[in-house]
């Protein structure tokens, strides 16, 4: 089994505990902020840490790293340390990271339509 994979989700795979594909799926990118996070990553590029901690003001630190930690762990992102003083650290999608950036667009591409949607019957 990869070794890019949290624990819990290799256990879980292994004891058959998933009930079909797209529950792994989700259990890689659920969480608040890791679909934001991906899409940033993906659209614009590497990002700092303190980069994505400017747009998400309302992310606590431990909560930002503990999202990226498991992004890492599954393979999904990749953490750079540039040897510089100060170091420099960044964040980019993996090849597998890119694999999943279509299906973060279309929802996307599906919230921005069933926002326009809903603004619409708000708004008669």
């Amino acid at each position: 089994m990869s070794d890019t994979l949290r624990e819990e989700i290799k256990e879980k795979i292994l004891h058959g505990d998933f009930n079909c594909e797209k529950e792994l799926t989700l259990s890689i990118f659920s969480g608040k902020w890791k679909i934001v996070i991906l899409w940033h990553l993906g659209v614009e590029g590497p990002h700092r840490f303190s980069n994505l901690q400017k747009l998400f003001p309302k992310i606590s630190h431990k909560i930002l790293s503990k999202q990226l930690r498991e992004l890492m762990e599954d393979g999904i992102i990749h953490r750079t340390v540039y040897p510089e003083i100060p170091p420099r650290v960044e964040y980019s999608m993996t090849e597998l990271g890119m694999t999943l950036l279509p299906i973060i667009e279309m929802m996307y591409e599906w919230g921005k339509n069933r926002m326009r949607e809903l603004k619409k019957d708000i708004y008669l």
